[in-house]
């Protein structure tokens, strides 16, 4: 009879073990080094609080037969599972590890995922995945694709319930990205993160386009031109920073309030400053960003897809230390028009926000929709109508500040009271019209125009008495269309005081399974 003593069988967990702490070789380890890359491992105690992170599955194996797989069993099967804290609340993670089988998903890679996310939605905390493989394990075969299927529903299932956040550390190809892309933000960082659903190769074969890697699928192209990428850093370490960053935002989950920080900065604070940034000529471009960074605690604001769609501005940042969430049209880009990618960023954002009990803030200077063949043809109604269908959804406190422009069908998409803001607010330099005073003037006196003997002087008499009557926020104001007229110094002061006030607003949701956006 063989008598293994417990010191025997701690030293076999302890070799098995080492074993999964080492699974990848360290050929595999010095190259991931040399690109710049952290390990699955050192990603994870960079992000998680130290000593916070609990591993599930480190022994798990694959069973898989065929094409020499048998041959090598690793631990861990190439994905680390688990859950820790960040800033002293639970998250859970996977992180996909490029040195075994070059991070590529199979069976039991897929079932430690499904574990965690399964963990992740019971006890209600977010999702974080760290994104560095190659697909598919083309060995496993329609394993592998069933596999990925458990992820994506998973998604779904927890979307709007959990914080979902995606950060991409490597190649993240085919099928991969599907899973990232229904989560509630992704994360890339520039030159050592790829996403794309067909590679170069393919690209070239099938369309005779040249295209490097970079173009294809990189970080700014994401960033910049197809709305894929939420925020790019500079390399790994930033880029998990900006993680815990907006973590610090975020509930855990849809029925939690966002974490309240003690402020620092005072709620009766005036800026004098923003009557200044207003331009005397109301076709002068300025800063909205400027305008946000002025009202919001300590100037902190963090943007929200930065560099895509840029004449709206979305992010997050916080009033008397409560989180909200920040809507701008930006007048300093394309003139703050709406335009199919901004109606698309914002409606998201809207509806992220939504989901996650942030109250929203929404600064108006919008000219209009952007007019144009390519807007009409590419669906700007229908991509207009998914920021009007998030704000008319949207059941957490709604505040409206208009600064300038309020033109037309924008003007009532912007989170207008009529649309459901709670309160809506003007400064004094606001002007609420179906049109800007040029457009007006050609249509409604389009007669007497063709008719005058002096058309240039006529019109400019026309516009100014235009301007005088309409390109003002009293009309709006009379009619209650408006809350009130304000200072713009003491915006800072009536945003606190007016979510205060909202902090207990109730809204009954009428009972459906979900209503049908216009997507």
């Amino acid at each position: 009879m063989v008598d293994h003593s417990m010191s025997d069988k701690l030293a076999d967990l302890k070799s098995r073990k080492d074993q999964a702490l080492h699974a990848g070789n360290p050929r595999a380890v010095e190259r991931q080094h040399q690109k710049g890359k952290m390990t699955a491992r050192e990603r994870i105690d960079y992000l998680l609080d130290p000593d916070s992170f609990q591993e599930l599955d480190m022994l798990a194996r694959h069973r898989a037969h065929g094409m020499g797989l048998e041959e090598t069993r690793p631990y861990t099967d190439g994905v680390v599972t688990g859950f820790g804290t960040i800033a002293g609340r639970h998250v859970c993670v996977f992180s996909q590890d490029f040195t075994v089988f070059g991070g590529a998903l199979g069976e039991v890679f897929a079932e430690k995922i499904h574990k965690v996310m399964d963990l992740a939605a019971s006890v209600g905390v977010p999702m974080i995945g760290l994104n560095d493989g190659a697909g598919a394990r083309i060995q496993e075969g329609v394993v592998s694709l069933h596999s990925y299927g458990g992820i994506f529903y998973r998604n779904v299932a927890s979307s709007g319930v959990i914080p979902q956040i995606s950060v991409i550390l490597g190649p993240c190809a085919g099928g991969a990205v599907y899973s990232p892309a229904m989560t509630d933000f992704i994360f890339m960082v520039k030159e050592t993160s790829h996403m794309f659903i067909t590679g170069p190769d393919v690209v070239k074969t099938v369309t005779g386009e040249d295209v490097t890697l970079e173009e294809l699928g990189g970080a700014m192209s994401h960033a910049t031109k197809s709305g894929v990428a939420t925020f790019v850093l500079n390399d790994e370490k930033s880029c998990l920073d900006e993680v815990r960053q907006l973590l610090s935002f975020l509930p855990s989950n849809n029925i939690e309030t966002p974490p309240y920080v003690e402020p620092s900065d005072d709620p009766e604070r005036i800026s004098p400053e923003l009557s200044e940034m207003m331009p005397t000529s109301p076709n002068q471009p300025y800063d909205m960003k400027r305008v946000i960074t002025t009202v919001l605690d300590d100037g902190a604001y963090m943007e929200y897809f930065p560099s895509w769609a840029e004449n709206i501005t979305c992010g997050f940042g916080r009033l008397n230390g409560h989180v909200v969430g920040i809507v701008g049209n930006q007048p300093a880009v394309l003139a703050g028009v709406l335009d199919i990618d901004s109606s698309e960023k914002a409606a998201r954002f809207v509806r992220t926000c939504d989901s996650f009990n942030i109250p929203i803030v929404t600064f108006v200077d919008v000219p209009g929709f952007m007019p144009g063949v390519d807007q009409e043809y590419g669906g700007i109604i229908r991509h207009g109508a998914k920021l009007l269908y998030a704000y008319c959804e949207a059941s957490v406190p709604r505040i409206q500040v208009i600064t300038r422009k309020a033109y037309g069908g924008a003007y009532v998409v912007m989170n207008s009271k009529s649309v459901g803001a709670d309160f809506a607010f003007a400064w004094p330099s606001a002007e609420l019209a179906v049109m800007g005073p040029q457009g007006a003037v050609e249509v409604v006196h389009k007669r007497e125009l063709q008719e005058a003997t002096d058309v240039v002087t006529r019109r400019k008499e026309l516009v100014e008495q235009y301007i005088d009557r309409y390109a003002n926020p009293y009309v709006a104001a009379e009619r209650g269309f408006v809350d009130d007229v304000i200072d713009p110094a003491e915006t800072r002061k009536v945003l606190i005081k007016t979510l205060a006030v909202l902090a207990s607003k109730k809204q009954d949701i009428p009972k459906r399974k979900h209503g049908n956006v216009p997507l």
